[in-house]
């Protein structure tokens, strides 16, 4: 499905938004302040900000808790750090039938320690952070403190697969380990250890400032806006990226060119554009921010996102159907389940997701909603997993939470 990509500066703020086809799937939004102070590092001020998800910082161990084998890690911010046992090991594929080594011997308080932001503070909860560092580039993702090269999932061929494992293996640096990201499928050889040379850097500057700077310090805020559009949304789906402003224009060709990826038959300046007006983006923001998804058959979804978990629940409405009840309620689940993943990109939902169909009783009509749920789980860079199908009939399934959910971006003003 061919796919474009609308970048608008105004008000003082970068808004943008993914199209694929003629839907709206994904907002995105940045004050032009934090896009300018992206990338520096420094001393951190206390302030109310929650931290972003990926900046990493110079951390002291404040509280070991044994009963909850963690820590609280004092990193500058509102909310100190919640650091589990199992996110201060180096990260290793023969750990997982190990168990996890007691929290007190593992760190001490006043330690201190690099630590990346995971999961970003939401509502009385600080931010999650782990030891295990993960810095992206393009193509590959630097793991620090591993050994292991993996290899996207997506990428299906087994030559291909083999093939960049050997050019990532043989030049992989020292106790440091590499992801092959899904976008690498057919980049030579010589791209992606330009990839791997400045992520390599990358962690030496962070290494170094570490051993210099006193805790908390921030070593590396996340990328801005448009380097993480065009480094981790950026495929070849993306036939346009359209843009309204100059100065935006000019740094998504230098990042092109930084990257050895030539941008110009993809992008076009349409100085002064309005695309929010263009394409009624207020109207599908507020549809987005409503519990109410009316789909096109006249059913509908309510999105109800709690504490614990996100509810589901899929009604016929003014559907009526055509033939007899078990036909109305499995034509409405299909179309539901086509539309609940555009909905949970859209929304920026996270954590356990529990879906209400209609009348999931019988598993030749149960295995054909699931199947289509999962294809449309696919196009979803997020990771997603189902469970299956409860005996009350409710679908279980999760997508992990990284970063501020679609409502808490729009509060943020």
């Amino acid at each position: 499905m061919s796919a474009e990509l609308l970048l608008q500066a105004m008000d003082g703020e970068i808004r943008g938004v993914l199209r694929e086809g003629e839907e709206v799937v994904e907002f995105f939004r940045q004050r032009l302040g934090e896009s300018n102070r992206a990338g520096q590092s420094g001393a951190v001020e206390q302030s109310s900000t929650t931290g972003q998800s990926g900046t990493i910082y110079l951390g002291r161990v404040e509280t070991i808790l044994p009963g909850m084998q963690a820590a609280f890690v004092e990193i500058g911010l509102e909310k100190k750090g919640y650091l589990h046992a199992a996110d201060v090991l180096p990260p290793s594929g023969e750990r997982a039938s190990v168990p996890t080594p007691l929290i007190e011997r593992l760190l001490t308080q006043g330690q201190r320690v690099i630590v990346q932001i995971t999961r970003e503070a939401s509502g009385s909860k600080g931010p999650r952070v782990t030891c295990n560092l993960t810095l992206p580039g393009h193509w590959l993702v630097l793991v620090p403190r591993s050994e292991q090269i993996g290899v996207s999932r997506k990428i299906e061929s087994a030559g291909e697969r083999e093939r960049l494992r050997a050019i990532v293996a043989a030049h992989c640096p020292a106790d440091c380990g590499v992801i092959v990201r899904t976008a690498a499928e057919g980049v030579s050889e010589a791209e992606l250890l330009d990839d791997l040379q400045r992520l390599t850097h990358q962690w030496q500057e962070i290494s170094e400032q570490a051993r210099r700077e006193r805790p908390p310090f921030l070593l590396q805020r996340n990328d801005d806006l448009i380097t993480r559009l065009l480094r981790d949304v950026l495929t070849d789906a993306i036939e346009r990226i359209r843009v309204n402003d100059l100065t935006l224009y000019r740094s998504i060709l230098r990042w092109g060119t930084n990257n050895g990826i030539d941008l110009h038959p993809r992008l076009s300046l349409d100085s002064g554009a309005d695309y929010w007006n263009e394409y009624c983006l207020q109207q599908e923001l507020e549809k987005a921010l409503r519990p109410k998804v009316w789909l096109k058959s006249g059913g509908f979804l309510v999105i109800e996102p709690t504490e614990a978990l996100i509810v589901i629940d899929v009604n016929t409405g003014k559907y009526t159907g055509k033939q007899n009840l078990a036909d109305t309620a499995h034509r409405t689940n299909l179309e539901a389940a086509q539309e609940i993943p555009r909905q949970l990109r859209l929304r920026n939902l996270g954590g356990i997701v529990i879906i209400d169909f209609i009348d999931m009783r019988d598993e030749d009509k149960q295995k054909e909603v699931i199947q289509t749920l999962q294809a449309g789980l696919r196009h979803d860079r997020t990771p997603t997993r189902i469970f299956g199908v409860t005996n009350l009939g409710l679908v279980e399934m999760t997508r992990k939470k990284v970063s501020a959910t679609l409502a808490a971006l729009w509060e943020q003003v």
